[in-house]
Parts: C-alpha cells; sequence; structure tokens
C-alpha cells in the first residue's frame, strides 16, 4: 500500500488524462503483485472452466445435435466459443469479491484520500482482472486445442479472424467486470459479491446460444437468447473460429454478431462504469 502511495503522490502531472492513465497502471500493478502472491485464485479459476470443457464435451457431446449431425466433434467445436465467452463473463465475480474486500478492509477510503483520478482504482482494478482472464482464456485455448477444438472448418478463417475472436471475447469479459466493480461497491462483504455476481451471470450465460442451438428454444426464449449481448459475443467467435452451429436467426445480433458484440460490450463499459465510478465516490466500507 505505500509503494502505491508514493507512486501515485509522485506522479501527479497537470495533465487529467495523464494522470488517469499513469494512477490506472499502478493500481493495476498493485493488483497483479498482489494476484501472482495468491496463485490459488488463478489456479481455481483455471480449474472450474476445464470441467466445463471436459464435461460438455465428453458427457453431452453424443446426444446434441448440431446442424443435424449428432457428432462429438461438431459439437466439441460449437461448444468451445460458449466456454470461452462464458469463462471471460464469469470473471465479473473475481471483480465483485476483490473490490469489495478492498472495501471492506478500508483501503478504497484510503485510496480516495490520496490525489487520484477519480476512476483510477476502478480502472486499475479491471485492468489487472483483464490480465488474469487473458491467462486464463490461452490456458484454456490449450485445454480445447487437446481434447479435439480445432478452428478453421469455414475456408475463410485465418489467423486475424482467431485473434480477432479472442479480442472480442476480452473486450466482452472486461465490459462485464465493470458490471461486478458497481456489485463490490453496492455490498457489505466479499462473499456477497460472489453470490451477487454470479446469480445473474447463470440466466445470462444458459438463456444463449452458447450451450445448445438458439433455434430449437421456444420462439419467446429464442427471442431473448438472440437479444442477449452474451450470444452475440459467442455468435461472432463461432463466426471467426469457422466453427459449426452459427445461428441463422434473423434476429439483428446474429445477423451482424462482430459489430453488435462491439456495441454491447462498449456500451456495457459507458454505463456500467460510469456507475461505478459514481459509486466509488460516496461508498464507505
Amino acid at each position: 500500500m505505500s509503494a502505491v502511495t508514493d507512486a501515485v503522490q509522485v506522479t501527479a502531472p497537470t495533465n487529467p488524462v495523464g494522470q488517469s492513465i499513469r494512477d490506472s497502471l499502478v493500481i493495476a500493478r498493485r493488483n497483479l503483485i498482489r494476484m501472482s502472491r495468491i496463485p490459488e485464485v488463478v489456479i481455481f479459476g483455471l480449474i472450474q472452466p476445464i470441467m466445463f470443457v471436459v464435461l460438455f464435451s465428453y458427457v453431452f457431446g453424443g446426444s446434441m445435435q448440431i446442424g443435424g449431425s449428432t457428432s462429438s466433434t461438431d459439437y466439441r467445436n460449437f461448444l468451445m466459443a460458449g466456454i470461452f465467452a462464458q469463462t471471460v463473463t464469469f470473471a465479473t465475480a473475481g471483480a465483485g469479491a476483490g473490490i469489495a474486500e478492498d472495501m471492506h478492509k478500508g483501503l478504497i477510503d484510503r485510496f480516495r484520500s490520496l490525489p487520484m483520478a477519480r476512476g483510477a482504482v476502478l480502472t486499475g482494478r479491471t485492468l489487472a482482472d483483464l490480465v488474469q482472464t487473458a491467462f486464463t482464456l490461452l490456458v484454456l485455448a490449450i485445454v480445447a486445442l487437446l481434447v479435439g477444438w480445432r478452428v478453421g472448418s469455414d475456408t475463410d478463417t485465418n489467423a486475424g479472424k482467431v485473434l480477432g475472436a479472442f479480442g472480442l471475447l476480452l473486450l466482452a469479459g472486461y465490459a462485464f467486470t465493470w458490471i461486478g466493480a458497481l456489485i463490490g461497491l453496492s455490498v457489505r462483504t466479499p462473499e456477497a459479491a460472489t453470490s451477487g455476481g454470479l446469480i445473474w451471470l447463470f440466466p445470462v450465460t444458459f438463456i444463449s446460444n452458447a450451450f445448445v442451438d438458439s433455434s430449437n428454444m421456444t420462439p419467446w426464449l429464442r427471442h431473448i437468447a438472440d437479444w442477449n449481448p452474451f450470444s452475440a459475443t459467442v455468435q461472432a467467435s463461432r463466426e471467426l473460429f469457422g466453427n459449426p452451429g452459427v445461428s441463422q436467426s434473423d434476429a439483428w445480433p446474429m445477423q451482424h454478431a462482430v459489430w453488435a458484440s462491439l456495441i454491447y460490450s462498449v456500451l456495457i463499459v459507458l454505463i456500467f462504469r460510469t456507475l461505478a465510478v459514481r459509486k466509488y465516490r460516496s461508498a464507505t466500507a
């Protein structure tokens, strides 16, 4: 904490944008150092998505129809975009719990007493979570390749599109961490932040095209799934990966999935960052 204080006090530029960037990077560094000293958090964060990959691939793989095929290989390729998207969005709970813990220990009040940019504490925290999410996504992609996931069933798929898909996934994950930041500032304990950060994620991720083709849903449920921001990211990832099972829905987010994913993510960042920073100014431990 003293290192953060010294760094913030030394770097007090007159340019508010420069100060905000520097302060955010100082807080991000502080959180990354903290994460590196608690490797169990990273390890446990990896276990859950790996379990989802193995369980869905081998338990449900032979019983799911994708494009009329019951091939476990087709379902595995269909599944991975959904697992990737679920993994980055579930980082929301960790972001909320981390901020709630800082609130509970009084660190937020100490940060607010420093000559720092108003949103630097939250921006630094979300950037640190983004780095952790990127590492988790990298490990998960390696596991997916080991269990048989492949890109490029579409001949137009190339390395640029694959990297673009991972970029969209990370942007969506970053957007959702701002929802976690707002939750973390709004509750009293880290336990409440974890619960509050997960309870709404299950309907968001499961009422979507992540694990089943939305065309098999009832019409009203399919309409919700097709306009779900999470579904747009999954659809865009499948298109860019060249994986099977891309929805043929007439809904605009499904027809223009890449743009829809970008627009949804940017809107979520703008809305929830504004709300979180406003809450940060008045939040008390």
